[in-house]
């Protein structure tokens, strides 16, 4: 990943805020903003590494609401990587890597996200320095400066199971 061009104002991001991952076909997905983590990092559920035509790939669901199982996506991407990462809580995992497009703040681009498990978690994703970098500048006293989806999709966020 490279960082935005020199000529590239950074945007102003809040502490949290909504995302998209056009490709994938997910308009919305809220996300934390951690700047102590390097890494950037999304729930996925049923992750299984695959052969295709003899590249591996990541194969997995995305649920995009907080605290909910519905409307899932599935999601087939290239592997590029597997690393060794520690949690905020101390604990080493091995974890895939895989490059995605977000779009935060109307600008499209990629990033490089690490695979996980995050039911315990508050946030589907978690957005790190590396995606952040050139980018963005973080305002951790604001919400959603970026924007937000319509009323219906935030409180569909809101609904449980």
């Amino acid at each position: 990943m490279t960082a935005a061009p020199a000529s590239h104002e950074p945007t102003l991001i809040g502490w949290r805020e909504w995302l998209a991952f056009p490709e994938w076909g997910l308009p919305a997905v809220k996300v934390k903003i951690d700047t102590g983590a390097r890494t950037s990092a999304l729930h996925a559920e049923n992750l299984e590494i695959v052969d295709r035509d003899g590249r591996p790939y990541a194969v997995f669901t995305v649920h995009p609401w907080q605290r909910s199982a519905r409307d899932g996506v599935e999601v087939s991407v290239p592997l590029v990587d597997e690393r060794a990462v520690t949690s905020s809580s101390g604990e080493a995992s091995t974890r895939p890597v895989v490059m995605a497009v977000i779009d935060l703040d109307g600008e499209p681009h990629e990033i490089e996200l690490t695979l996980t498990r995050r039911d315990d978690m508050g946030f589907r994703m978690l957005l790190g320095r590396k995606a952040m970098e050139g980018r963005y500048l973080v305002d951790p006293s604001h919400s959603y400066l970026t924007g937000r989806p319509d009323l219906a999709t935030r409180r569909r966020n809101r609904k449980k199971p």
